[in-house]
C-alpha cells in the first residue's frame, strides 16, 4: 500500500507524523517513471510464469497417469493437497509480504515455484510428487500477495490499468500455455518442466530488480519501517513473528473488512467450480476447450472497462460479478443433449463466467487497496484468500457428491451455486476505506 507520506497524488494530505507537503514536479516525474517500471516488470513476470504454469498443468495429469503409471486417486489427492495447503498458507504469507516487502517475497515465491517445477521433471513416485506439490503450494501462497501488493503500492493513476494488464496477461497464459506445452512435450516432460522452471527463475530475478527502485523506497519497505526512510538505507529483513501476528491481528480486528471478507468468500468457489462442472456435463472435449477459451477471452476483454472511470472501487462491480456467476450456472441448466443450440448455450454461459471472473478480480483488488492500512495489503489479501479457500474447499466437498448423482444431482448443484451467488450479492456491503493519514496500527 502507498503510505500517505509518499503518495504524490495526495498533496496537502496530512502525514502520520508531520505537516502536509506537496511533491515537486521532478518528484512526480520520478514517481511516474518508477510506477510504470514496476507495473511493466510485474506484468512481464505474470506473462512468463502464466505461460509456464499452464503449459505444465495442462499436461501434468496425463504424464503422471500414463507415463509414470500413478493411480488416478493418488494424483487427485496430491493435487488437492496442493490447493488446500496454498489457501491455508495465504494468511501468514500475506503477513510475510508486509514484513519483508513484496519484492523479496516475490523473488522467494518464484524461486520456490522454479524448484517445484524442476522437481516435477524428475518425479517418479508418490514421495517426490508430494514434495513438489508442497513446494509449489508454498510458492503460490507467497506469489499472489507479493505481486498484487506491488501493484497496490503504485499511484492510483497506474494502479487500475496495471492490475487490468496483470489479469489480461494471466488469461493469455491460460489460453496460449497448453499449446506451448504440447510443443515442448515432444522433447519429453523433463524439457517442459525445465523451461517452466526457467521462466519462474527469471521471475525471481525480475522481482529482485524491484527491491530498490530509484525514488520509490516503498517498493520494499517493511511494515514497521518509517515511510520516509531513504532509498539507500538497508532495511532490516529479519522475520519478526510478533510483527507477523500483529499484521494478521490488524486485519482480524477490522470488523468491517472481516464482514466483507466473509460475504465475498464464495467468489473463489463460484469462479473455480466451473472447471469441474463443465467437463462433467458430457459436452465433449472440444466444447469444453471452447468454453474455457471464451471464459479467458471475456475475462481479459472486460479489464479495460473495469480500469476506467474508477469502476473497480464501486460497490456494484462485485455484486454484478457474483450475479454473472450465478446466472452462468443457471444457464448451464439449459444445455440441450445435442444439436447446434448446445454450442450457443455454452458460449453464453462462458461469457457470463468470464465476466464474473473479470469483474470480481478487479473489485476485490480495489476493495483491499482501499481498505488496508498502509503497508498492510498483504495481511488483508491473505485474510480474504484464506476464507475464500475454506469456502471453496467446503463447497467442493458439497458439490462433488451431487455431480456424481446423475442429471438430477447436477441440476441441484447448479441451482445451489446460483443461489450462493445471489445470497452473497444481496448481503454484500463494502467496508469503509482506511482513513488517510493514520498509521498501520
Amino acid at each position: 500500500m502507498t503510505s500517505p507520506r509518499t503518495d504524490p497524488d495526495a498533496p496537502g494530505r496530512p502525514s502520520a507524523g508531520g505537516a502536509a507537503t506537496a511533491p515537486t514536479p521532478a518528484r512526480r516525474g520520478r514517481q511516474a517513471v518508477s510506477d510504470r517500471r514496476a507495473v511493466a516488470i510485474v506484468v512481464g513476470i505474470q506473462l512468463a510464469i502464466s505461460l509456464g504454469y499452464y503449459a505444465v498443468m495442462a499436461h501434468l495429469v496425463l504424464h503422471l497417469r500414463h507415463d509414470l503409471g500413478m493411480l488416478a486417486g493418488t494424483i487427485a489427492v496430491v493435487l488437492g493437497i496442493r490447493v488446500a495447503i496454498q489457501y491455508m498458507l495465504y494468511l501468514p504469507a500475506g503477513a510475510i509480504t508486509d514484513a519483508i516487502g513484496p519484492a523479496r517475497t516475490g523473488a522467494l515465491a518464484c524461486g520456490l515455484r522454479a524448484t517445484a517445477f524442476a522437481l516435477l521433471g524428475f518425479t517418479s513416485g508418490f514421495g517426490e510428487l508430494l514434495c513438489a506439490a508442497v513446494v509449489m503450494a508454498v510458492g503460490g501462497a507467497l506469489f499472489h500477495p507479493a505481486a498484487q501488493s506491488m501493484l497496490a503500492g503504485v499511484t492510483p493513476a497506474h494502479r487500475s490499468r496495471g492490475f487490468a494488464a496483470y489479469v489480461i496477461v494471466g488469461q493469455l497464459g491460460a489460453v496460449a500455455g497448453p499449446p506451448i506445452g504440447l510443443v515442448l512435450l515432444a522433447g519429453g516432460f523433463w524439457l517442459l518442466s525445465a523451461v517452466t522452471a526457467g521462466a519462474w527463475a527469471a521471475g525471481a530475478v525480475l522481482f529482485m530488480l524491484l527491491r530498490r527502485e530509484p525514488g520509490n523506497p516503498r517498493t520494499d519497505t517493511p511494515a514497521d519501517t518509517p515511510a520516509d526512510t531513504p532509498a539507500d538505507t538497508p532495511a532490516d529483513t529479519r522475520l519478526d513473528v510478533r510483527a507477523l501476528a500483529e499484521g494478521v491481528s490488524v486485519a482480524l480486528r477490522d470488523r468491517g473488512f472481516l464482514r466483507y471478507a466473509l460475504i465475498a468468500a464464495p467468489v473463489t468457489l463460484l469462479t473455480n467450480q466451473i472447471a469441474t462442472v463443465v467437463p462433467l456435463t458430457g459436452v465433449g472435449s472440444g466444447a469444453t476447450t471452447l468454453f474455457f477459451c471464451v471464459v479467458a477471452a471475456a475475462t481479459a476483454a472486460i479489464q479495460p472497462w473495469c480500469a476506467g472511470g474508477g469502476r473497480g472501487e464501486r460497490p456494484w462491480l462485485l455484486r454484478s460479478g457474483l450475479l454473472c456467476a450465478g446466472t452462468g450456472y443457471l444457464v448451464l441448466l439449459a444445455v440441450p443433449p445435442d444439436g447446434g443450440d448446445r454450442t450457443a448455450v455454452l458460449v453464453a454461459a462462458a461469457v457470463l463466467h468470464g465476466l464474473a471472473a473479470g469483474l470480481t478480480q478487479s473489485a476485490v483488488f480495489q476493495t483491499i487497496t482501499r481498505c488496508a492500512p498502509p503497508q498492510r495489503f498483504g495481511a488483508y489479501f491473505g485474510l480474504l484468500s484464506f476464507l475464500s479457500g475454506v469456502v471453496s474447499l467446503a463447497g467442493g466437498f458439497a458439490v462433488g457428491p451431487l455431480l456424481d448423482a446423475g442429471s438430477q444431482g447436477m441440476a441441484t448443484a447448479l441451482v445451489g451455486l446460483g443461489l450462493v451467488a445471489a445470497l452473497s450479492a444481496a448481503a454484500l456491503r463494502l467496508p469503509r476505506p482506511h482513513p488517510p493519514g493514520r498509521g498501520s496500527a
